[in-house]
């Protein structure tokens, strides 16, 4: 009896049929991205000051222009960032005072500047012209500008509380007797509803409560359609397929930015971003369920109706004697953590890989926060930056089969963290450059996240290889949650200091890497004594032989881990 794997080889690898079906699942890897990096645009901080009672009847009486009223007005601030106090104003009623308009401050203090300070108790204006966000319209500034972070903090534990609940044991449970289709669907609605309920939430408590739901069930929704296409695909053509699904990822980016552009409103642009997702419900009617999946469950009537409608879209024919498939069934270990940690080789290998998969999340998201921090056209600089993941996919699929994983592994992890640093410590009159070179790390940051993903479960034995991708990638989580607490507090203090931050950790990261054992062309390995002795291993992997096997993979800009079954 013929396996699923043979029966695609037959009707057709990655004929019409799939391709099809890879443009449609694209669909929501590219609206993902709104969710997981659009906080950009959602949280975008413009130029405020304090809000002084007085003030806007004086500067009409005057006919002050803004700078002169800034002048006049306010107190000089404390920070580089600013010429003038954000957080700060004069203990003074301007209603009242005897201030000319000349230079009120010089007559009301007879040339003195040391007024009495105090917060800004009536609240903050902002600079016009300024779009509305999330900041703007509930006064995340100032001592309140520390919720802009727990914001996307709570995405990201929305992400880690999702592994946990949903994670491993609850993927295999809904995924397996539910399916691939259905699932996605569940999770989709969920999502889309949170998304569109979000864009009319009247204040911060409830946005921070949804964006948390949202990160909790969004993940579902993209993972279902990794693992379903990922399963409908030839063997050559997997990995291929998995690299370009991650490609709809950066185009999304690339479309975010001209939407809003278009759309400045946070909540019209929460709306337009939300509202297409409801779309991809009709794939209850545009796409199929898993065969694969449905082999597994034992419905091999429905799975050879599925294949036979691939085989004649893909102008392929079945053989006769093909008239059912067979599908092998999963072992399932019960391996525990200690087993992580409990040998020299596996300790070294779970050491590491968790600290690059926390330096990966790290330093992807906070480059990607860093726009909002810069001053410049955040709209270009977004396209931009998912522009340069798209050369990263192309690079690895040139290098991984030809020079191996470590290298360009460890490649991009030291590229990320030299430009962070040389991007720090670049004068502020040349700032286009800083933004070039940090491009540049975002590049090799990308390389390095994606390239997480195959080393990972290379580096296991079969019975733990499921808890050691599991437990590993759960640090990208840590990493994303840590990302706009060190983006936007240090960004205060100095504004190349996140980056010095990020880099650092980025070397770090990429200089672990090269501790690891090179797996390119060795066999998976089946027990803790293979990977001890991984590095003394030559047998490349007999063409004509197939050892199948359960991988991880993972979206790099998706901090879930992801299961499905490949063959090696």
């Amino acid at each position: 009896m013929p396996t699923f794997d043979e029966v695609l080889e037959e009707v057709g690898g990655f004929g019409l049929y799939q391709k099809l079906t890879f443009f449609l699942v694209c669909l929501p890897s590219a609206v993902f991205s709104y969710l997981y990096v659009g906080f950009v645009f959602l949280a975008v901080t413009p130029d405020h000051w304090c809000k002084s009672p007085g003030v806007t009847e004086l500067r009409d009486k005057c006919n002050w222009s803004l700078e002169q009223q800034k002048n006049y007005t306010l107190p000089v601030g404390q920070s580089s960032s600013s010429s003038y106090s954000q957080c700060e104003r004069y203990d003074l009623d301007w209603n009242s005072s005897s201030g000319s308009c000349d230079n009120p401050l010089l007559i009301i203090q007879n040339g003195s500047r040391d007024l009495p300070l105090t917060t800004c108790q009536d609240g903050w204006v902002f600079e016009n012209g300024s779009s509305s966000s999330i900041v703007t319209e509930f006064e995340l500034v100032c001592a309140d500008a520390w919720k802009v972070d727990l914001t996307q903090a709570c995405l990201n534990l929305g992400f880690m509380l999702g592994s946990i609940l949903m994670g491993y044991a609850a993927d295999i449970y809904s995924l397996c007797r539910f399916g691939r289709k259905l699932s996605f669907l569940f999770a989709t609605f969920v999502t889309s509803v949170l998304g569109l309920g979000a864009s009319f939430l009247p204040n911060y408590t409830w946005f921070l409560i949804f964006r948390t739901l949202q990160g909790l069930f969004s993940k579902g929704s993209w993972l279902c359609t990794y693992v379903f296409i990922t399963e409908l695909v030839g063997l050559q053509y997997r990995r291929t397929v998995g690299i370009l699904y991650q490609v709809c990822y950066s185009t999304g980016m690339m479309l975010l930015s001209a939407v809003a552009y278009l759309i400045p409103d946070w909540r019209n642009l929460q709306l337009a971003t939300s509202i297409p997702s409801f779309l991809f419900l009709t794939y209850y009617w545009l796409i199929p369920e898993s065969p694969r999946w449905m082999l597994s469950q034992k419905k091999n009537t429905e799975a050879m109706t599925v294949i036979q409608k691939m085989a004649k879209m893909n102008g392929k024919s079945l053989s006769k004697k093909i008239e059912t498939v067979e599908e092998c069934s999963e072992d399932l270990d019960s391996p525990s953590f200690v087993d992580l940690v409990r040998t020299p080789q596996i300790r070294k290998h779970t050491l590491i890989l968790m600290f690059n998969w926390f330096a990966s999340a790290l330093v992807y998201q906070g480059l990607v926060m860093r726009l909002g921090t810069m001053g410049g056209n955040i709209y270009l600089d977004f396209f931009i930056s998912g522009a340069v993941e798209i050369p990263a996919a192309i690079l690895i699929l040139l290098s991984i089969e030809r020079i191996g994983r470590r290298l360009p592994f460890a490649a991009g992890g030291l590229l990320s963290g030299s430009s962070c640093l040389i991007a720090a410590f670049i004068p502020e009159h040349i700032s286009w450059l800083a933004t070039a070179i940090a491009f540049v790390g975002k590049l090799g940051i990308t390389i390095s996240f994606e390239m997480v993903v195959f080393v990972n479960a290379e580096l296991y034995p079969t019975f733990i290889r499921n808890l050691g991708v599991s437990v590993c990638s759960s640090l990208c989580d840590v990493g994303g949650i840590a990302a706009p607490f060190i983006v936007y507090r240090l960004a205060g203090i100095w504004m190349g200091l996140p980056l010095v931050v990020l880099g650092v950790i980025g070397l770090i990261a990429g200089g672990l890497v090269l501790l690891l054992p090179e797996t390119k062309g060795l066999t998976l390995p089946d027990t803790i004594e293979d990977v001890e002795n991984i590095r003394q291993q030559k047998k490349k992997i007999p063409k004509t032989s197939y050892q199948q096997v359960v991988l991880y993979s993972a979206d790099v800009k998706d901090p879930a881990s992801v299961k499905l079954v490949v063959e090696a």
